[in-house]
């Protein structure tokens, strides 16, 4: 099979894995429809000048038309989609409008209570505006020549909602909302857009939702630090939502030892989205990054800006930071040389505070893109606070491919985590398994 092809296959295999959502990218705002990179963007994106005060108020909505969808008796199969844009806060305080879509189940819930919600955080997506999560419903399937777009997240939550479990789905701070960069792998902008999600659906006109409905969090990947660092956040910034439960995948909480694994990985693309989001996050850095990054870097970096992980897996696969720097160190090495990246990468760190709701963290035991070793240091950590972690290794054999030994684990899995969460929607106590933590690999 000649190279271009070899490497188109395992786009399209990744991308199934990954969930690639295209729609345009990062444009200037108009009051029109964008096009970019061959798909068109809703000017329902386009957030107004000044938006509401409270956090997770209601920007405005509009029916979401889903892709995968069939005619049934008591509704559309699986539900009905609503568009959703609110306010929500950054890590600098300031106010920001997060996208995202509720999805309201056709499937009754069969557990005690009311019908419940779980807010899912999407794992690596891209930074274009076009990769937004709530644009992959729409469109799940994308191959056009410029963008490769596959929406893999659809998957968990058509099986939540056959559950009868309603779903609100955030597209993060900056993605498909077109006045900021997507702030990747920011634990604090990630938590506030999972946890504003919630408070958002809740507020939604329609929804089933009632003051009794129990509320999970679904992540993996970079999902999986967002509801990690939303249950770590939830007391602080949100204690009117309280949480049943929470799971985490193959959460980054160490970003420095997950930057050190996908340089030259499948995914490196990923260490250009990183750093273009913690410039994005502190402008103070700009001069630091504008000192190390030659012309490959910079350009490397403005080309990430509008890549969905489709692109970058053709683009810049296996890629080395190396190449990007002007003395030829890697980004890793530029980073401990200098206290100030140091220092917000410290401030990244998720295993700080103890949740104050079950939590559930898988990971992978052969997983050395999202480094197996650091997640399960997160359970370790929140363990010896006295939180109610229920640590589950997913033990796999590695393949050879950091991509396939990060993402199999989100499969085989994912049936397992969802019963988790459903039994915490259900009223049941989690079982934690600190006591054991130690014996396990």
């Amino acid at each position: 099979m000649p190279a271009p092809t070899r490497l188109l296959a395992a786009a399209v295999t990744a991308a199934v894995c990954l969930g690639v959502t295209a729609v345009p990218a990062h444009a200037l705002l108009t009051s029109d429809a964008v096009v970019s990179r061959g798909v068109t963007i809703p000017p329902f994106y386009d957030p107004p000048a000044t938006l509401p005060a409270a956090d997770g108020a209601l920007v405005r909505s509009e029916p979401l038309p889903l892709a995968l969808s069939l005619p049934g008796v008591e509704g559309p199969l699986p539900g009905t989609a609503t568009r959703l844009m609110y306010k929500s806060t950054d890590s600098a305080g300031r106010p920001m409008a997060v996208t995202g879509a509720y999805i309201e189940p056709s499937a009754r819930w069969r557990g005690r209570g009311a019908r419940p919600l779980v807010a899912l955080a999407p794992g690596t997506l891209g930074q274009g505006d076009q990769c937004a999560a709530s644009l992959g419903l729409e469109h799940p399937l994308v191959v056009n020549g410029q963008t490769l777009s596959v929406g893999y997240e659809d998957l968990a939550i058509y099986r939540l909602l056959a559950r009868g479990v309603a779903v609100v789905v955030t597209d993060y701070a900056g993605l498909g909302s077109t006045d900021r960069l997507h702030t990747y792998v920011n634990r604090v902008d990630e938590a506030h857009a999972v946890l504003d999600a919630v408070r958002a659906a809740r507020s939604l006109d329609g929804a089933s939702l009632t003051a009794g409905s129990r509320v999970a969090l679904f992540g993996y990947s970079q999902g999986g630090g967002a509801t990690a660092a939303a249950a770590e956040l939830q007391p602080s910034y949100a204690p009117d939502i309280v949480l049943a439960g929470t799971y985490a995948g193959a959460p980054p909480a160490d970003l420095v030892a997950v930057t050190e694994a996908i340089d030259g990985s499948d995914l490196a693309g990923a260490l250009g989205w990183s750093v273009n989001g913690f410039l994005q996050s502190d402008p103070a850095l700009v001069p630091i990054a504008e000192a190390h990054l030659n012309a490959a870097g910079r350009a490397a970096l403005k080309d990430l800006s509008t890549m969905c992980v489709g692109d970058a897996l053709l683009s810049y696969n296996s890629a080395r930071s190396t190449a990007w720097t002007t003395d030829g160190r890697s980004l890793s090495d530029v980073v401990a040389s200098e206290p100030a990246l140091k220092a917000f990468l410290a401030d990244q760190r998720i295993g700080t505070r103890r949740p104050a709701s079950p939590v559930r963290v898988a990971t992978g035991t052969a997983d050395d893109l999202v480094p197996h070793v650091q997640a399960r240091a997160l359970a370790v950590a929140w363990c010896a606070k006295g939180a109610d972690v229920t640590y589950k290794p997913v033990i796999l054999p590695g393949v050879g491919r950091a991509l396939i030994n990060h993402f199999a684990p989100l499969l085989v899995d994912q049936g397992e985590a969802i019963a988790w969460l459903a039994d915490r929607l259900d009223g049941k106590p989690a079982a934690s398994n600190c006591s054991t933590l130690a014996l396990r690999p």
